[in-house]
């Protein structure tokens, strides 16, 4: 059984790792694109790129990511056609995991920034701290989850007025990842950060199948929910993307 493992893993030769001993020394980065443009009955074009990276050192466990969309659409008012911006967003996050002396325990630090241009705010960040722990860490999968509390910072824009949180929060967070000898991939990631006017729960679903080396096709499925948005700006947001990934290291 186990040379029928090595077999596969041969045969595919994928980089795409995660499962790593603690004590070894890694850093990765994964880059990805997805461009998408529609002509005829809707005229649009959409751009979503982003990175992700994972460094892993004998005290710490760190993770980074940032994400960038942007979708323009030809409208025709009066008898004339111009292109405008339909959406536009930067969303960042940084977490920083301190191993302690028990396996797979660890104090966590969180931040995140968003800047997005059309959900009532100048921008949204959040930093928190408290307790993670990675249950487990097999060749096959991996899950860990990390709760603490925090602060909300929030900027809203000009002549509106926001009852989300600018305040203390409680920020809970959850990750499994399972991988096939194939290199394709799986993860599921959910957050919610609680405060005292709203709530904020973030789902992402991705999938990605290796090409070749380094490269990956990556499906993703996005669910951003809140229950005080400002003004008439719809609580739920959904992103379903298909992307290239490169890993770069």
């Amino acid at each position: 059984m186990a040379a029928d493992k090595n077999l596969i893993q041969t045969l595919y030769h994928t980089e795409f790792q995660y499962n790593q001993d603690n004590r070894e020394e890694i850093f990765t980065l994964d880059g990805e694109i997805g461009v998408l443009n529609a002509s005829g009955n809707t005229d649009a074009t959409s751009l979503r790129a982003g990175i992700i990276s994972e460094q892993e050192t004998l005290n710490w466990n760190n993770n980074y990511s940032a994400d960038f969309l942007y979708k323009q659409t030809e409208v025709t008012s009066d008898g004339s056609s111009q292109d405008r911006v339909s959406a536009q967003r930067f969303y960042g996050t940084a977490q920083f995991d301190y191993k302690l002396q028990t396996p797979g325990r660890r104090f966590f630090m969180y931040a995140d920034y968003e800047n997005d241009r059309f959900n009532g705010y100048e921008y949204r960040a959040t930093l928190a701290s408290g307790w993670s722990h990675r249950m487990w860490n097999t060749d096959e999968s991996m899950f860990r989850y990390s709760v603490g509390p925090g602060y909300g910072f929030v900027k809203a824009e000009d002549n509106v007025q926001s009852n989300a949180n600018n305040g203390l929060i409680l920020r809970a967070s959850t990750e499994y990842q399972y991988q096939w000898y194939t290199g394709s991939k799986l993860r599921q990631f959910l957050s919610a950060e609680i405060g005292a006017n709203n709530i904020k729960t973030r789902s992402e679903t991705a999938l990605s199948a290796n090409l070749f080396d380094s490269l990956a096709m990556k499906l993703s499925f996005v669910v951003a929910y809140e229950t005080q948005p400002v003004g008439d700006i719809s609580g739920l947001n959904t992103e379903t993307s298909l992307s290239v990934v490169y890993r770069f290291f």
